[in-house]
């Protein structure tokens, strides 16, 4: 099954000769389940043909707001609807799960409580999941159709189900403690320095990615094209 990765945005130029792209980070997330990837850089302005390029779409995280005027997002904004339409499925990570929700309807904006930095606790459908954040916008009005299924007291939207082929997630799976670690040291200015120190000492915590990456694998598998 072949995955189109959506990338957009790019790591930290510091992190990327050790860790790679955000890509990269997807890449090694769901390795060892038989998926083969394409990548797309759509913020660098290079998109696939249409939805049928994949199999099925994964949307990656931004430094860059679903809201913010960029060439690139109406353009990403229409190839959503299409890959909705197709019917293949999609998952949105972060600005991934931001932009689905905004091109489908919903809206997202600065969310006015601040940041969710480093290892936060979801409650994902009456079970208490630990996944790292980290973003400031939030989607703050659903799309038509969606199922609210892991929220926590700062992020009330924090994954999404849109129909049957649509799965959305706020938080990060694919950041371990080193990518959280890099962006504390590299991108982390505009956080207050409390959420910053908070965040450097959970870094040894446990966290659910093996767990997500199970999710997100078999929740593409479902939904193989015919």
């Amino acid at each position: 099954m072949k995955i189109g990765i959506l990338q957009t945005g790019h790591a930290p130029d510091q992190l990327r000769p050790v860790l790679g792209d955000y890509a990269d980070l997807f890449r090694k997330l769901l390795g060892g389940q038989r998926f083969a990837f394409e990548i797309y850089s759509v913020v660098d302005g290079t998109f696939p043909p249409g939805p049928e390029a994949c199999d099925g779409w994964l949307i990656t995280g931004s430094k860059h707001g679903a809201y913010e005027d960029h060439p690139w997002i109406p353009p990403l904004e229409d190839l959503i609807r299409a890959i909705r339409d197709s019917g293949r499925p999609m998952v949105g990570i972060c600005f991934g799960h931001q932009i689905v929700a905004q091109a489908l309807g919903g809206r997202v904006e600065k969310f006015a409580g601040g940041w969710a930095v480093g290892r936060q606790a979801y409650d994902w459908q009456g079970e208490t999941v630990h996944l790292n954040a980290w973003h400031q916008d939030q989607v703050v009005a659903l799309p038509d159709g969606a199922e609210v299924i892991a929220s926590n007291p700062h992020c009330a939207y924090a994954a999404l189900r849109i129909g049957d082929a649509v799965l959305t997630v706020q938080p990060h799976p694919e950041f371990d403690h080193e990518v959280i670690a890099g962006l504390i040291d590299h991108r982390g200015d505009a956080v207050p320095g409390d959420q910053l120190d908070a965040a450097r000492a959970s870094l040894g915590a446990p966290v659910a990615n093996d767990r997500l990456a199970r999710q997100i694998g078999a929740f593409l598998k479902a939904k193989v094209p015919a």
